[in-house]
C-alpha cells in the first residue's frame, strides 16, 4: 500500500480547474490517510461554482486508483454551503460563504492584499492591471480601500461614473482598464466615515451593481490589514486567488503572515508573494538594499508559496503613480515596467493559461 507521502505526491498531479497549480500547493488537501487497502482523502475548495468540486473529485479518484495496492478510494470534497463534490458539513445558515455569487461576465476575481500599509500594494495593483491589459487580457480594477482610495489618482481618473439604462454603474476606463472606486463618488478630500455594514453594502454594490462587461480578470485592490473590507469581499464572491505584497524587512513580513493566514481561513488560495521595494540602484550603479533584500522570497519558500518576483525602487514608478500614468503605460520598455510585466506573465499563465 502507498504511504501518506505517496498519496500527497500523486495528488500533486491534480490541477485546480483553470490554473496551472495543483490542489496540494494550493493547500486544499486537508486529510490523506491509508486504511487497510483503502485510501481516504478530504479536500476543501474555496468556491461553490458548479462543476469545480466534481471535476476535482473525479480527477483525484482517477489518480489514486492508479496507485499500487489501492482497492478502494474515498474522496470527499467540501465546498462553501455544502454544494459540489461528495457533500460537506453545515448548510447555508451555518456557512458564512454560502451566499457567494460569481460576478456576471467576469472570468476570475483575484485580490491584491498586504498585511500592513506602506508597502506599495496599490502601486503594484494598478501596474499589474495595466501590464495584464498590455499582454492582451480584458482587465477590471476594483478599489476596495473605502477609507483611503488611491486608484483614481494612480490611474488618472477623476470623473464620476454614469448610470446605465439598467440602473447599473458604468465603470470608468483609462489605459484600457475598467475602474471602480469610492473615490469616484465622493468630493475631493472628503473623508469616508462609515461603520462596517456600510462598507459591506458598498463592496457588494461595486461587485454586482457595476456593468463590468466581459472580463478575463477583475483585480481587487484591498485595504491593508484583515478587516471588514476583506471579509465582505470573501463572503460576497468566490475569490480565485490572492496576491500578497510585502517589503523585505521583518516588520512587513511579520504582518504579511497574518494576511496569508486570513486567506487560508477564508479558503482563498494564495497564488504568490511579491517583494516590493527590493533595492535601489544609484546613478553610479551601486545597489543599495534600503529595506534589506530577499525576505519575500524566503517567506514564500517558508510558506510553500510561489514567489512571483521582486520590484526594485524606481523613481519612475512613483512619478507614474503621481501623474496618473503607471510606468507600464508611460515607459513600457523600461526596467521598471518589465518588473511588473514579468510578474503579470506568470499570473496570466496561471489564471488564463496564456
Amino acid at each position: 500500500m502507498p504511504t501518506q507521502e505517496a498519496i500527497v505526491s500523486a495528488l500533486r498531479s491534480v490541477k485546480y480547474p483553470g490554473y496551472s497549480r495543483d490542489i496540494v500547493s494550493f493547500g486544499l488537501v486537508k486529510e490523506a490517510a491509508v486504511l487497510g487497502d483503502a485510501v481516504r482523502v478530504r479536500i476543501e475548495v474555496p468556491t461553490g461554482t458548479a462543476g469545480v468540486a466534481e471535476q476535482i473529485r473525479v480527477e483525484c479518484v482517477r489518480v489514486l486508483e492508479g496507485l499500487p495496492g489501492v482497492k478502494r478510494v474515498d474522496v470527499e470534497v467540501l465546498t462553501p454551503g455544502g454544494g459540489g463534490g461528495t457533500g460537506a458539513a453545515g448548510g447555508a445558515g451555518a456557512n458564512p460563504w454560502a451566499q457567494q455569487n460569481r460576478v456576471p461576465g467576469v472570468g476570475h476575481v483575484v485580490a491584491v492584499a498586504s498585511g500592513k500599509g506602506g508597502v506599495g500594494k496599490s502601486t503594484v495593483a494598478v501596474n499589474l492591471a495595466c501590464a495584464l491589459q498590455r499582454l492582451g487580457s480584458r482587465v477590471g480594477l476594483l478599489d476596495c480601500d473605502i477609507y483611503g482610495p488611491t486608484v483614481p489618482l494612480m490611474m488618472g481618473v477623476h470623473d464620476r461614473p454614469t448610470v446605465s439604462d439598467r440602473d447599473q454603474l458604468v465603470p470608468l476606463v483609462n489605459h484600457g482598464v475598467r475602474l471602480m472606486s469610492i473615490g469616484f463618488l465622493v468630493d475631493g478630500d472628503q473623508p469616508v466615515i462609515w461603520r462596517g455594514p456600510m462598507i459591506t453594502k458598498t463592496i457588494q454594490q461595486f461587485l454586482f451593481s457595476v456593468e463590468w462587461g466581459e472580463l478575463d480578470l477583475l483585480l481587487v485592490d484591498l485595504p491593508p490589514g484583515t478587516g471588514d473590507a476583506q471579509l465582505s469581499l470573501c463572503q460576497a464572491v468566490p475569490l480565485d486567488g490572492g496576491v500578497v505584497v510585502t517589503t523585505p524587512q521583518e516588520a512587513s513580513l511579520g504582518v504579511v503572515r497574518k494576511g496569508i493566514g486570513m486567506f487560508t481561513k477564508v479558503q482563498v488560495p494564495v497564488v504568490g508573494l511579491i517583494e516590493n521595494m527590493s533595492y535601489f540602484t544609484t546613478p553610479s550603479g551601486e545597489r543599495v538594499e534600503i529595506f534589506g533584500h530577499g525576505g519575500g522570497q524566503e517567506e514564500a519558500a517558508r510558506q510553500n508559496l510561489p514567489f512571483l518576483g521582486e520590484i526594485p525602487i524606481f523613481t519612475s514608478i512613483r512619478e507614474g503613480g503621481d501623474r496618473g500614468v503607471p510606468v507600464v503605460v508611460s515607459a513600457p520598455e523600461s526596467a521598471a515596467a518589465e518588473a511588473f510585466l514579468g510578474i503579470a506573465r506568470k499570473l496570466r499563465r496561471g489564471w488564463l493559461g496564456a
